[in-house]
């Protein structure tokens, strides 16, 4: 049986910068300081196991108040202006580790926002990228995650369109499609044109759309796809759909310990991949768990 793990998977480069920039902060800090991240860094409790034994801790929003020694860092995700208001109140260190993705699509809803546009965003309304998105709209964005949603709209107001960086791009254009139909006088521009009334822009992270295509002919090589990922993992979820559609035989794991023996009898090859938020150690120990478990013993030589 022959066991390969997907070159083009696992983390993004917003996801690695902002790991670095984490393990960087624990290895520099003073004998007395506490390194901290507001959230879970990343969607894959594997990895954030993996930097708490480092030192890394994570906390809340309300954990703010009671932090006096050490440095608060900012996930990926990216935070809404009110959470720095916050910090700077309570004297409290920020590192900003915002994906660099992130912050330009932050920046740019604020710019529409304050020029009085309506601001969509295709995407799901609980996610820590989503919320930090809203905020730079003083709330005042309106979240959508499929076209049943469109009647939260208001059809007569200029409006601009954006999306969470890890949506799928193909619902993603449906929207903006439908959207099209719907508002009138629909021009598609910069936004440096002023006169604007309608800007759909396309702000689904390259990185995961970009994987789409690769992803489908990577899964249709193999007779099965271990897909590994976070649950909770916006990205994940997606890119396992993608995986599935090109081949049924996708079995999605979060740990090691879920693989089954059963998905493994008469195969002769397992695929192996992973969303942006997943680990390269995890999916070569999911690799060679599979090389040393599943993988039946050769017959023995006639003789």
């Amino acid at each position: 049986m022959n066991v390969t793990v997907d070159k083009n998977s696992g983390f993004c480069w917003g996801v690695i910068r902002t790991i670095d920039i984490a393990e960087a902060e624990v290895e520099a800090r003073a004998d007395n300081e506490h390194i901290y991240v507001l959230g879970d860094i990343i969607h894959n409790p594997m990895e954030i196991a993996r930097l708490e034994k480092k030192g890394l801790r994570t906390i809340s929003h309300a954990d703010l108040p009671d932090i006096h020694e050490g440095k608060v860092i900012i996930r990926a995700h990216g935070e809404p202006p009110e959470t720095f208001a916050r910090a700077r109140e309570l004297g409290v260190e920020i590192v900003d580790a915002t994906c660099p993705v992130v912050w330009k699509v932050q920046e740019r809803i604020k710019k529409f926002h304050d020029k009085g546009f309506q601001v969509i965003i295709y995407g799901k309304i609980d996610h820590a990228e989503v919320i930090g998105l809203v905020g730079h709209t003083d709330g005042q964005a309106i979240v959508i995650k499929s076209l049943e949603e469109l009647s939260k709209i208001d059809l007569t107001k200029k409006t601009v369109l954006f999306s969470q960086t890890t949506m799928d791009k193909p619902t993603f254009h449906k929207i903006k499609d439908e959207l099209s139909k719907r508002i009138k006088e629909l021009v598609v521009d910069s936004f440096e044109d002023q006169a604007l009334e309608f800007h759909a822009k396309d702000t689904i992270c390259g990185q995961v759309s970009g994987r789409d295509k690769k992803l489908r002919e990577f899964a249709a090589q193999h007779d099965i796809m271990i897909f590994v990922a976070g649950r909770n993992s916006s990205n994940g979820k997606v890119l396992f759909h993608i995986c599935q559609e090109a081949n049924p035989k996708t079995f999605f794991v979060e740990t090691v310990s879920e693989l089954r023996p059963e998905w493994f009898h008469g195969v002769e090859q397992v695929g192996i991949s992973g969303a942006t938020s997943t680990p390269q150690w995890l999916m070569e120990k999911i690799k060679q768990t599979v090389e040393e478990q599943f993988t039946p013993a050769p017959a023995p030589a006639s003789v």
